[in-house]
């Protein structure tokens, strides 16, 4: 039987981090007794990024006690506590390979629905002192899942997770993060993906966008789709860009030059490989996901991207509209 071994919560706050000010919730600590459960949060609980966290489809964050072993194991670390990876609910059981999509669980006395894996963001690397983190957590395949709360109530330490109800199209968390993640994006999976009701709308977006390139025939690496060649991205995970120039190549196509903000070193790219980027559209609605390939001389200090603008595309016509150097 799967359990609620600890609820976490935690409001944001600024902290000091490589010479400038991250606002951040990723701390979270453990609560004592019962926790109030609403329909957007726990109580007491709050998230510093609102454009890639929060809202009712990642009302609560989940994550493994079993990966925290393989943590703790791989990275010969003993020191972590509840709440280490910045998730709201520690559980044992219900692993990344076996839970689905659209899996209903009654906790307490409220009522929960997976959504979506998680996506991890640099501020994880932050809470654990390891700039790899963002990127590990994607790779490992075990990015821990939302809950989306179909009904409020209260929870605690210890109850159990009963299953409920399950999504008629049976795909794992795990699945579907590789399904966005991975250089492939097999048709049939897409659509399967694409049923699933209860999959959040920012990642029913990008599968869709997945899904009309193959249609349309983009396969520049504009709507999402990683090319054939690339065997897998750059790196796995997320971390904040900041683009140096952009160029107008034609009437409907922007190259983008890209650094880290600290002009810290890049990971390394080879020939063929792509890199995934989060556009957080603030105020319009949910981060939209897309692959591009790298257009430029191979380089640790920037990335270069070449964006062919769509007609009604939404990536590109944001990145036109709303970026600048």
């Amino acid at each position: 039987m799967a359990r609620l071994l600890s609820v976490n919560v935690g409001l944001p706050r600024d902290i000091a981090w490589k010479g400038r000010t991250v606002h951040t919730a990723i701390w979270k600590n453990p609560v004592g007794g019962r926790c109030r459960v609403s329909r957007l949060n726990l109580e007491g609980d709050g998230q510093g990024d609102l454009v890639g966290h929060g809202g009712e489809q990642q009302a609560v964050f989940v994550y493994q006690i079993e990966s925290y072993r393989y943590w703790q194991q791989h990275l010969k670390r003993t020191d972590f506590v509840h709440g280490q990876f910045g998730e709201n609910f520690t559980i044992e059981g219900l692993p990344d390979d076996a839970v689905c999509i659209g899996d209903r669980y009654r906790i307490g006395s409220a009522l929960f629905e997976i959504t979506a894996p998680r996506v991890t963001c640099y501020r994880v690397g932050i809470r654990m002192n390891e700039p790899r983190m963002a990127a590990l957590l994607t790779s490992s395949g075990r990015p821990g899942f939302y809950f989306r709360v179909l009904q409020e109530g209260e929870v605690g330490a210890g109850d159990e997770i009963v299953k409920v109800g399950e999504a008629k199209e049976r795909i794992t968390v795990a699945e579907i993060n590789a399904l966005l993640y991975s250089p492939n994006h097999p048709r049939d999976r897409l659509e399967r993906a694409l049923r699933i009701e209860a999959l959040s709308p920012g990642w029913h977006a990008s599968f869709e966008a997945l899904l009309q390139s193959q249609t349309t025939g983009a396969g520049s690496g504009n709507a999402g789709l990683a090319p054939a060649a690339a065997a897998h991205p750059v790196a796995p995970g997320f971390q904040p860009l900041a683009v140096a120039t952009i160029d107008q190549e034609s009437a409907d196509v922007l190259s983008l030059l890209m650094r880290h903000p600290d002009d810290q070193p890049l990971q390394p790219a080879l020939p063929g490989q792509y890199i995934v980027l989060r556009l957080g559209r603030i105020g319009v609605g949910p981060p939209l996901f897309r692959s591009y390939s790298l257009s430029g001389p191979l380089s640790t200090k920037r990335y270069r991207i070449s964006v062919k603008i769509e007609p009604n595309g939404a990536a590109g016509t944001y990145l036109r509209e709303h970026i600048r150097a």
